[in-house]
């Protein structure tokens, strides 16, 4: 098995790196280029930068899938399959958004109403395929007692809903520095990997689709760390969600997601309680712009700027420790 998801693992790799290196000058040929945010003025000599290069490590899982994935098929084991198809919808939601920056070469794309809608009808979606196909039970594990609690269907589906829309918009926020969303996702995807070698076999096609992802990422910082050749867009960001929400619920644990993905909740949160409080106050602000991590560019609390790169050796080794502490907790479940 350590073989397999250790294939998994370099497809993905060798493939994004040997792709990105005709996509990218694609992108540029084709101008498809991200126009930044106004407000984020230290950022401006980014703009024209190509996006949607979350393309990249998406072929990559797709390669991985109905490759390494394709024996465990034939015995009738499709859990990948559904997890990347899913994850393929909230990527395609992020290529129309995309898209639509790159034609009106604005900053905009679609409307939190028309996002959130997409993204509501997916998750929906989703939640009744699992339901008829047999994989969403309503009985919800507790990571931290070990214990598993029967809730009612309807709330259960209140509940998942909230969770797949809440991991996608929450990674979308972070992706707002180079190879921060990447550097935060890929121990997210280790924890899956570990948890297949700790519960077996029975979980490698879902392993197999967590390591493609840790690889596929890896090969994507090659051309978006810091100095970034290329942004993965809302393409990339919404499919990571995707993705990660997906094995979640695959792996039949959504609440590991409030350990294994604190930074994500970390940037919703502060961009929630920074326009809360901003209506409450008036115009005052608790961030010097949210989300978090630009708070801490422009210096905020200690007056220190940090980095791009500071920022994600920060996010990356925090997701680290989150995944260990998550790993602790579920790991002899099964």
């Amino acid at each position: 098995m350590s073989i397999q998801l250790f294939c998994a693992f370099m497809l993905a790799f060798l493939f994004v790196t040997a792709f990105g290196k005709v996509y990218i000058p694609w992108l540029r040929k084709v101008k498809a280029g991200q126009e930044i945010k106004t407000q984020v003025t230290w950022h401006e000599g980014k703009s024209g930068t190509p996006t949607m290069g979350g393309v990249m490590f998406i072929l990559g899982a797709i390669l991985v899938c109905l490759t390494l994935g394709f024996p465990g098929m034939l015995h009738g084991h499709f859990e990948h399959i559904f997890v990347l198809a899913f994850a393929m919808v909230f990527g395609a939601i992020g290529l129309l958004d995309d898209w639509k920056k790159i034609r009106n070469k604005t900053n905009g794309g679609l409307t939190t109403s028309q996002k959130f809608l997409l993204q509501l009808v997916a998750a929906l979606v989703f939640l009744l395929l699992m339901k008829r196909m047999g994989f969403l039970h309503t009985a919800l594990y507790l990571p931290l007692s070990g214990r598993t609690v029967q809730m009612p269907a309807w709330l259960y589906y209140i509940f998942a809903v909230f969770v797949i829309v809440g991991t996608v918009n929450a990674v979308n926020i972070t992706d707002g520095v180079d190879g921060l969303a990447s550097g935060t996702s890929i121990p997210v995807f280790l924890f899956f990997v570990l948890i297949t070698f700790a519960w077996g076999r029975d979980y490698l096609q879902l392993g197999l689709f967590a390591s493609s992802m840790i690889g596929g990422l890896m090969g994507f910082l090659t051309f978006n760390f810091n100095p970034a050749k290329v942004f993965m867009g809302d393409t990339g960001s919404l499919f990571l969600g995707g993705a990660i929400a997906g094995l979640a619920f695959a792996y039949d644990m959504p609440l590991i997601l409030i350990f294994l993905c604190v930074m994500f909740i970390l940037e919703t949160l502060s961009d929630i309680i920074q326009v809360g409080y901003y209506k409450l106050s008036h115009g005052k602000r608790v961030f010097k712009m949210a989300p978090f991590h630009h708070h801490l560019e422009m210096g905020g609390w200690t007056g220190r700027k940090w980095k791009e790169k500071e920022l994600f050796v920060l996010y990356t080794g925090v997701s680290l420790l989150c995944m260990v502490l998550s790993f602790l907790m579920v790991y002899e479940r099964f």
